[in-house]
């Protein structure tokens, strides 16, 4: 499959005075609804897209209880999902409680078959 790109022109945010540079930048084409890729998966497999809407959903829910029970969420050759925080700091170890973690995010790591899918994309300027 072929992903299309654009070229956009950024400063340089340390040195405004510096000649702007111009890069790739992927272009959407649009948007996938939970619904559709269970059609698709429904194509080829046994399951029903009710099924497997039903099973997406379900998992939706399970992997941020996952995460909040400090687990590593690994899903095969898809990836694994973990739990990150960023938090401000205190002047002493006493000090520091659940109200200095500012955010707390979820980080996909993709796994080795994912990862090479994505490094067979071929990329054509749009």
């Amino acid at each position: 499959m072929t992903a299309k790109y654009t070229i956009v022109a950024r400063g340089n945010p340390q040195d405004t005075s510096a000649p702007k540079k111009y890069y790739p930048l992927v272009k959407s084409r649009g948007d996938v609804t939970l619904r559709r890729l269970a059609e698709r998966i429904a194509e080829i497999s046994t399951l029903s897209s009710i099924d497997i809407v039903a099973a997406l959903e379900a998992l939706l829910t399970i992997i941020p209880q996952e995460l909040a029970g400090g687990n590593i969420v690994r899903l095969g050759d898809f990836g694994a999902f973990s739990l990150r925080i960023r938090s401000t700091g205190s002047d002493t170890e006493e000090e520091v409680s659940a109200h200095n973690i500012t955010t707390a995010r979820a980080i996909f790591r993709p796994g080795k078959h994912f990862k090479a899918a994505l490094d067979n994309i071929d990329f054509e300027k749009a």
